[in-house]
């Protein structure tokens, strides 16, 4: 197949669950022997317009304008008018101008489409800005695909709540599990003689970290507590100022060595206001580090009992749930469900599907 990707971001141009998906796919399916493009927005003035890497094709367009966080680029605008040589589209996540350029390319041309909801809500603008787009573009984008990719039967339930009547596939997010374990080395950029609690995510208003901050401090009396975030982004300084000697923040770290961030950690918190079915809680299981999270229903429906959750506005249930991990020293495991090759085979053989279909 010549699968043209459609990207707002791609792993290491931006760090992060979605962008990474973007990459490891375009990857394994090269691998497999499909011609992959990816068009993307250039993150870096000195990334190059194209790149070849690991088998398949970045293409990036400089942004035109940013809008709630969302680079419009009229580059790419040009670039899907203009593309015919493809069997089929893959597009990530219906929050990006990209993917709404990909809908029209599919509403005016006769190439399939297929979108990946990667999470219904951005973090990046209020819950109810997102209701009406949801409403309205969200759902007249999501209505131009083929087929949509959802998570869990919640997430595929959520969709169709807005009136999507696309054809949806429940295909499982994954992780390398043979990557992420709970054996192996620990990071040397974690150094500490009590309990680890992680944050990994970008430090965002919507990934709402000061949540974690807030529970450690909680517990401060009771536990002499390391608190590490593991990422970045425009709360930072807000944060450090702070956090004071509760806190260390290590910014970006390379996705090679996030096994390794894993293993030295005692627990892993998300504190988000809204997700998809994060990979950061997927590689904490697979290294078998427990895991306090918001209590949110996609997550609920992927992880179940294997996860602990707190009510989202409850502050100090988020703090009593991280003392109850601390104290019981569990060690869940992650279900095979969660399999990347699995992922890959079953996008894969759906796209092809839709190809059959339109020949």
């Amino acid at each position: 197949m010549r699968i043209l990707r459609v990207a707002q971001k791609i792993y290491p141009d931006a760090k992060g669950g979605g962008p990474y998906h973007v990459h490891a796919m375009s990857r394994d399916q090269a691998a497999m022997g499909h011609d992959v493009t990816v068009v993307t927005v250039r993150m870096d003035p000195d990334l190059p317009h194209i790149e070849e890497r690991d088998g398949y094709t970045v293409v990036r367009y400089d942004p035109t304008v940013n809008l709630l966080g969302n680079d419009i680029s009229h580059g790419i605008a040009q670039y899907l008018s203009q593309a015919e040589a493809f069997d089929v589209m893959h597009a990530h996540s219906h929050l990006y101008f990209s993917t709404n350029l990909a809908a029209m390319k599919r509403f005016l041309g006769d190439i399939p489409l297929a979108i990946t909801n990667h999470g219904l809500y951005s973090q990046n603008a209020p819950e109810w800005a997102f209701d009406l787009y949801l409403r309205t573009l969200g759902r007249w984008t999501f209505n131009q695909a083929d087929v949509v990719f959802c998570y869990t039967e919640t997430d595929k339930e959520r969709v169709r709540e807005f009136g999507v009547s696309s054809r949806i596939d429940v295909v499982s997010n994954g992780i390398d599990t043979e990557r992420f374990t709970p054996d192996g080395p620990e990071s040397e950029l974690i150094d500490a003689e009590g309990p680890v609690v992680l944050f990994v995510g970008r430090l965002v208003e919507g990934k709402r970290p000061e949540r974690v901050l807030d529970a450690v401090n909680r517990l401060s009396d009771d536990y002499d507590i390391n608190l590490y975030f593991c990422g970045d982004g425009p709360l930072r300084s807000k944060l450090e100022a702070n956090g004071g000697s509760e806190a260390e923040f290590l910014g970006s770290v390379p996705y090679d060595e996030m096994p390794e961030i894993y293993r030295a950690a005692d627990l892993l918190t998300l504190t988000s206001r809204a997700e998809g079915v994060p990979r950061t809680i997927m590689e904490a299981l697979a290294a078998e580090v427990p895991v306090v999270s918001s209590d949110l229903p996609q997550v609920r429906a992927a992880f179940g009992d294997d996860v602990a959750y707190a009510p989202q506005e409850d502050a100090n249930a988020f703090s009593e749930q991280v003392r109850a991990i601390l104290e019981s020293k569990t060690n869940p495991q992650l279900h095979e469900q969660f399999s990347w090759e699995r992922t890959v085979t079953e996008t894969t053989a759906a796209l092809n599907q839709l190809v059959e279909e339109t020949d």
